[in-house]
Order: C-alpha cells, then structure tokens, then sequence
C-alpha cells in the first residue's frame, strides 16, 4: 500500500473526527469524500469501504470516552477506582438510567426502521434535505430558546429531558439531520445551557454509536485483511486524534458561539454539494 493511499485513510479520519461530534452531520461531509477518494481505491470494494468508515467512527467515539473519561466511570460505579474522580462526586451527578433513558427512543426506531433506512434515505438528496431542516432547527433553538438556561449543567437534566431529548434525538436517524445539532437544538429549547445539551448528546452518543459500531465490526470482520489494515489504522488514529481537538475545541466554546454558525454553515454545505452533484 503506498504513501499515496495511507494519506487517504488519514484524510478521511480528519474529516470524520472533526464532523462526527459538531453539528455539521458527518454523514454529508463522508458523502463528498466518499465519491472523491473511497471510490478512486480499487482494493477498496463497497464492504471493505464500509467497514473503514466503521473503524474511523470508533476511533472517534474513542475520543469522547477520553475526554468524559471521568464521568464514565462514576456513572458506573467505578468511582473508588479513582481518587480523583471520587472527590468531585456528589449526590446530584447525571446518573447511567438517564442516559439509559435518553438512548431508547432512537435505539427502538433504529432498529425497527433500519433497513428502510439504509435503503431509502442514504441519497445525496435526503442528506440535503436534512442539512437543511436541521440548520432551521438550530437556529430556531438559537433564537426561540430561553436567554437564561434553567438547566447550567449536565448533572441537573432529569429524566423527563432525557427522554424528551431522546425523542428528538429520533429525528437524527434521517441522515443529514446530525445527531448531535438535533440533540442540542433540543436541549436548549427544553431550557438547557448550549453546553450541558452538548455534554449530555456527547455522553449519550458513546453508547449506541459503540454498540452499532461493534454489531457492524462482527458482520465486517473477514475484510480485516493484511491489505487493508494500514488504512484502517492510519484512519483510526487520525479520526482519534481530530475529534479529540474537535470535541475539546467546541466543548470550550459553545456557550459563546452558540448554533447559529454552525446553522449557516450547513446551508453553505448544502450549496457545495448541489453543485458538485447536480
């Protein structure tokens, strides 16, 4: 495998680890490079270019358990592991049952709904119109959401915002919407601050992405060939580290920038994209 190929790979992981976690739908960005650089590898059949994009989801969802590593391990119970994490727990700390609850909207409809889906709504056309929409939802949330949060923190959200932001969250199963923007929109409008919407729908995407991931690897796993593990390593650690930065990076500014940049963004995308494709 060349030099060439591997940059590829790295490539591929910088965009999937700076948009998988913003509220810019990655699933848009991957469709542009999908066609501009997945396509051009000839060992790269549509299962093995698949299972890559797999590889570099996990490596970005290995960059949140980094960064909310301590938060993980007091919601399960780990805690007297940890002097460090033992000393800032408290009584009112976001428990597992609430994220638990947030997961099973969305869980239940991925499921059910899945092979419609995949084989119905990942086209260049229904990913436009979830840039779309989504940008509308996010600056809605910006300008209809309350000037002053109810809720600061991540470890004041109750149960039933969980699971309303879980509803919401169902809307992400369109592809193009973003996980993410439609989480954190929704949170605001339920009276969160930006940022404890974005630590809740960052905690909560470590689950379900993992799990899918997981499920998806074991279908894949027989394209795990010597052929191909350099570009699966080089996107891995690549995805890893730019959606470390990328988390980091919005974590510390999303209170002050808010959504809207992000809104107009998309729609900017959106225009790109027509005009490459159509």
């Amino acid at each position: 495998m060349d030099f060439i190929t591997i940059l590829k790979a790295v490539i591929l992981g910088l965009v999937e680890g700076l948009t998988e976690f913003a509220p810019v739908s990655s699933t848009g960005h991957m469709i542009i490079v999908d066609d501009m650089w997945l396509q051009s590898e000839e060992f790269l059949t549509k299962y093995v270019a698949n299972t890559f994009k797999i590889v570099i989801q996990l490596g970005s969802i290995l960059a949140v358990v980094v960064v909310f590593k301590d938060r993980f391990i007091q919601m399960l119970g780990l805690s007297r592991f940890s002097k460090r994490v033992q000393k800032r727990t408290t009584q009112n700390r976001l428990k597992l049952s609430q994220v638990i609850v947030g997961l099973i909207p969305a869980g239940v409809l991925g499921v059910l709904f899945e092979d419609y889906i995949d084989e119905y709504l990942f086209s260049i056309e229904t990913v436009l119109i979830g840039l779309v929409v989504g940008a509308l939802l996010m600056i809605a949330a910006d300008l209809f959401g309350p000037k002053v949060p109810k809720i600061d923190t991540v470890d004041q959200i109750t149960y039933k915002q969980a699971l309303s932001v879980g509803l919401i969250q169902c809307l992400s199963l369109w592809p193009g919407f973003s996980r993410s923007g439609s989480t954190i929109s929704g949170g605001v409008l339920l009276g969160m601050s930006h940022r404890a919407a974005a630590d809740f729908t960052f905690i909560m995407a470590v689950p379900i992405m993992a799990g899918a991931s997981f499920l998806s690897l074991l279908k894949n796993w027989q394209y795990f060939t010597l052929d191909a593990m350099p570009f699966f390593i080089a996107g891995f650690i690549s995805a890893f580290v730019f959606a470390l930065i990328s988390i980091r990076f919005f974590l510390k500014l999303i209170n002050k920038i808010k959504l809207m940049p992000f809104a107009i963004y998309r729609i900017v995308l959106v225009v790109v994209i027509w005009v490459l494709y159509f």
